[in-house]
């Protein structure tokens, strides 16, 4: 079975562009929603993100909405502890084919981390 993990140095995540994600406005408070756009920068990165170490600069302070945690995913989304390891594999799946396609040295790096 595979098992969901976060992989160090992707950021496929940290691609905020908010035309990638229409339905943010459904999930995000209205404060939430003004931090993340105040969060993206150049290209739709968040402007925490550093791509030269490929890691978050706020990772210990980071938003609610950038915590892949079971009681987050609950109150945001409606999915239940038992079905986010299948949703957040889905979820890294989508986002890192769209950001860096889905023969990409990061998606390579996911399926050996997850156990695909």
């Amino acid at each position: 079975m595979a098992t969901w993990q976060c992989v160090k140095q992707c950021g496929a995540c940290c691609h905020l562009d908010p035309a990638d994600r229409p339905d943010i406005y459904e999930y995000l408070s209205p404060e939430e929603l003004e931090l993340y756009l105040s969060m993206v920068g150049e290209g739709g990165w968040c402007v925490n993100f550093d791509k030269d170490s490929r890691e978050c600069r706020i990772y210990p302070n980071r938003p609610r909405f950038c915590r892949v945690e079971p009681e987050v995913f609950e109150e945001m989304y409606g999915i239940y502890p038992e079905e986010l390891n299948d949703f957040a594999i889905d979820c890294c799946y989508q986002q890192i084919e769209g950001v860096y396609g889905d023969r990409s040295l990061e998606m390579l790096r996911f399926d050996q981390a997850v156990g695909m």
